[in-house]
C-alpha cells in the first residue's frame, strides 16, 4: 500500500443508510469532517424498502438538518391510530394526546435519497461498492478502516469509527470476543407483507386484531397500499397466491361499512420477527449504532427512528469531544443509546403481544386476554395517551432530552 492509498479524517463512517447518513449530515453541519464506506452501489442503497414510518422527532431533525423539503412536500402526515378488534374501529387521537404531535409516512429509501443528494451537494466524501472494509486498531487512539475500492487496497486513518452497517455489517464482529453481550427473543411468527398498487383504503394506519392472526394496513403514498398478514416464520411465500392474500385481508378487516380496495401486488414477502439488543454499543474508539446494535419487531414502527436517536446522541459526543477534548459524552454513548433502546423494545413487544394471535393459545386464553386490553387502551385516556406518546415518539427517555446539537 502505498501513501497515496492512505488517507484520514476525523470519523470514519461504515454503512450508507440512514444512521450513517444522518450521522455524516450532523457532523459536516458542525465542521467535522467524516467519510462514509457503502459496500452497496448507490442505485440498490436508493432503492431498498424499509421502514415507512418517522416519529415527530426524526421528521423534526431531518428539516433542521435541511433535508425535510421534499419530505414536507410529499410525506402524509397522520395525527392518528386506528386499532380494529371485534369487527370495530377505535381511533386514538395523536395530536389531542401529545400536545399537537403525530407520524409522518414517507419511505425509508426516500429519506436515503435525500440525505445522499444532500451529501454529495456538499461535496463530502461517500464511497460505494466498497469491499472488504476492516476496522482495525479499535483499542487505540489511532482506529483505521482498511478496504478495498476500485481494485485498490485503501486505509483510512481516523480518530473514530461509527458503525452504522446493519446487522450484517463488519464493525460488531470487530469487536474482541467477550466484550459485547447479546439479548435476544425470537417471536413464533412473521409477517407476510406486499406492497399494492391501489390507493390506501383508510387515510390512517390499521392494527386489526384477529381471531386468524394480525393484519396491519399502511401506506407508502395516495398510489401505494402496504399491507401485512401475521404467517409462520417460515412461511413459503408460494403458498400464498395473490388471489388468498387479498382473501385473508378481508377476512381479518372485516367491518361492517368499510371495504378493503384492491390493486395488482408488485411486491411481497415474508420477514420473521425478532428483537435483538447488543450491550454496549461501543468498545474502545468503535461506536455503533442502528440495526448493528438493535433489531426491534416492526409493530412498534421504531428500527428508523432509533437509528436516527442513537447518531443523534453520537453527533452530540462527537461535537463536544472535537471542541473540548471531554470525552464524558463520548463514554457514556451506550448508557445514555440503550434506555431509549429498551424503551422501544418494550413498546414494541407491548404492542407484538397485543395483537398477534398466540400459536400455544389452545383454549383462547391469551386471546381474551388481548381484547381486555385493547378495551383498556381505547376506553383510558392515560392508556391510551402511553401508547400516542411511544408511537410519536418519546421526547425525553429518563428525563433526559438528548441530541441537542443545533
Amino acid at each position: 500500500m502505498t501513501a497515496s492509498d492512505v488517507t484520514r479524517t476525523q470519523v470514519g463512517i461504515v454503512g450508507a443508510g440512514p444512521a450513517g447518513l444522518v450521522l455524516g449530515q450532523l457532523l459536516h453541519l458542525q465542521g467535522i469532517d467524516s467519510v462514509i464506506l457503502e459496500a452497496r452501489d448507490r442505485e440498490y442503497v436508493e432503492g431498498r424498502v424499509r421502514a415507512g414510518v418517522l416519529e415527530q422527532r426524526t421528521v423534526d431533525l431531518l428539516i433542521e438538518m435541511g433535508v425535510g423539503e421534499r419530505l414536507e412536500r410529499e410525506g402524509l402526515v397522520h395525527h392518528g391510530v386506528e386499532l380494529r378488534f371485534g369487527g370495530e374501529g377505535h381511533r386514538i387521537p395523536f395530536d389531542e394526546l401529545t400536545g399537537g404531535r403525530g407520524i409522518t409516512i414517507y419511505g425509508q429509501q426516500e429519506v436515503v435519497k435525500d440525505l445522499i443528494a444532500a451529501r454529495l451537494e456538499a461535496g463530502a466524501p461517500l464511497l460505494f461498492e466498497v469491499d472488504d472494509v476492516r476496522p482495525v486498531g479499535i483499542d487505540t487512539d489511532s482506529p483505521a478502516l482498511r478496504f478495498r475500492h476500485d481494485g485498490q487496497d485503501r486505509e483510512l486513518r481516523c480518530d473514530v469509527i461509527a458503525g452504522c452497517d446493519g446487522f450484517h455489517g463488519v464493525c460488531r464482529d470487530a469487536v474482541p470476543a467477550g466484550a459485547l453481550a447479546f439479548r435476544e427473543h425470537v417471536y413464533p411468527f412473521g409477517w407476510l407483507g406486499i406492497l399494492a398498487q391501489v390507493e390506501p383504503s383508510s387515510d390512517e394506519l390499521i392494527y386489526c386484531h384477529h381471531d386468524r392472526g394480525f393484519a396491519l394496513h399502511s401506506m407508502r403514498s395516495p398510489e401505494i397500499t402496504r399491507l401485512y398478514l401475521q404467517c409462520e416464520p417460515d412461511e413459503d411465500i408460494e403458498r400464498w397466491p395473490d388471489e388468498r392474500i387479498w382473501e385473508e385481508l378481508h377476512t381479518r378487516f372485516a367491518q361492517d361499512g368499510w371495504s378493503l380496495k384492491e390493486g395488482p401486488i408488485v411486491e411481497k414477502g415474508v420477514t420473521p420477527m425478532r428483537s435483538f439488543v447488543t450491550e454496549p454499543m461501543q468498545c474502545g474508539r468503535l461506536f455503533m449504532a442502528g440495526d448493528a446494535v438493535h433489531i426491534v419487531p416492526a409493530t412498534g414502527a421504531k428500527g428508523l427512528n432509533l437509528a436516527v436517536a442513537d447518531v443523534r446522541v453520537l453527533a452530540e459526543a462527537l461535537v463536544h469531544w472535537f471542541s473540548s477534548g471531554d470525552s464524558a459524552l463520548l463514554e457514556g454513548y451506550s448508557d445514555s443509546c440503550l434506555l431509549r433502546v429498551w424503551t422501544a423494545q418494550h413498546f414494541a413487544w407491548w404492542m407484538t403481544s397485543m395483537f398477534h394471535r398466540m400459536p400455544d393459545d389452545r383454549d383462547g386464553f391469551h386471546a381474551r386476554l388481548q381484547r381486555a386490553q385493547l378495551a383498556y387502551v381505547c376506553s383510558s385516556r392515560a392508556a391510551a395517551t402511553a401508547l400516542a406518546e411511544n408511537y410519536v415518539g418519546l421526547e425525553k427517555v429518563g428525563g433526559r432530552l438528548e441530541g441537542q446539537i443545533f
